[in-house]
């Protein structure tokens, strides 16, 4: 486990260095000038230049790269162009609404998915099986943000439920929150719960077929304790590595719900810093959501050596 350990380690390590590379390439080649934007396109040239020296962006490319690499080894990600604040403090204040955000809708994706995935399963060829299956296919090809449209004029314009957008601050209480969060959290709850109802029903009815669980119906038990207690836990060990991949996809997820839905969260500035040219902003939450997603599936790699030994063996 320890080899194993250290080998996914490595992979992490050469990831995320590999994502720096392409982050910094991809926002240098992006057309406009920051310095412009900032002052305006009547600035004078003087004015631009000591601004793109103040910025550090008359520096030489590679300089810039690893200076931008120490500091987010070092936990400093730079100051805002746009704001003239930490990107850190931007950071800090909008991921109290993209993480629960995220939270939320995974949790509502999981408790959706998985039973009806064993009910597809169950009932495999029958009107619940093929109910479920072209259900999930509508919820797969709807966009969510198209979904969250109308959610917004269904709950929140025609029935008034919950508020249609914005975000009331953590301080207003628990339940103005959770009003707040609750239709986004299911527009990126939807395709997630499709995706892992099929996979879940199909992971199952391989399970079905094998020899310990013919083995146990031959013993007597019902086909409901077969079910429950040998071929779902077993089932749910390819689940349980898609959930892990569904929390990153909805962490980048947030960017498009986010500006539907008017919340200040993470996607919301990544949005505005983007239509800003603010690069650093752009640089840092970039690397920030990469560096999750790529965590996430280093977590879930050895999650999942340690329930298959099988992996651990092959290395």
């Amino acid at each position: 486990m320890f080899v194993y350990a250290l080998r996914r380690i490595a992979m992490l390590v050469a990831t995320l260095a590999v994502a720096t590379v392409v982050i910094f390439a991809v926002m240098e080649v992006l057309p406009g000038d920051p310095a412009a934007l900032i002052l305006g396109v009547e600035a004078r040239e003087d004015t631009l230049n000591a601004l793109r020296e103040q910025m550090g962006l008359n520096r030489p490319l590679h300089v810039r790269y690893l200076s931008w690499v120490t500091g987010l080894l070092t936990g400093d990600l730079g100051t805002s162009y746009t704001y003239s604040v930490p990107v850190s403090d931007l950071i800090n204040e909008r991921i109290g609404v993209t993480l629960p955000l995220a939270l939320i809708a995974l949790t509502l994706s999981t408790l959706i998915s998985i039973p009806l995935g064993v009910l597809a399963a169950a009932r495999h060829n029958r009107v619940a099986d093929v109910g479920i299956m072209a259900t999930t296919q509508l919820g797969i090809a709807i966009p969510n943000f198209w979904f969250a449209l109308l959610l917004v004029w269904m709950f929140a314009i025609t029935l008034r439920l919950v508020p249609s957008g914005g975000f009331p601050g953590w301080d207003a209480g628990l339940i103005p929150c959770l009003q707040a969060l609750i239709l986004p959290a299911v527009a990126l709850a939807l395709p997630q719960a499709s995706i892992l109802t099929r996979i879940m029903r199909s992971s199952l009815l391989d399970t079905l077929h094998d020899d310990y669980v013919r083995t146990a119906r031959a013993k007597g038990l019902s086909q409901r304790i077969a079910l429950w207690s040998h071929a779902v836990p077993n089932a749910l060990i390819p689940v349980l590595t898609i959930m892990g991949l569904q929390f990153s996809f909805l962490l980048t997820g947030t960017i498009i719900i986010e500006n539907v839905f008017f919340l200040p969260g993470i996607g919301r500035l990544i949005f505005q810093a983007i239509t800003q040219r603010d690069l650093i902003v752009v640089e840092s939450l970039i690397v920030v959501l990469v560096a999750a997603v790529i965590i996430v599936n280093f977590l879930v790699d050895l999650a999942y050596g340690v329930v298959d030994p099988r992996l651990r063996s092959r290395g």
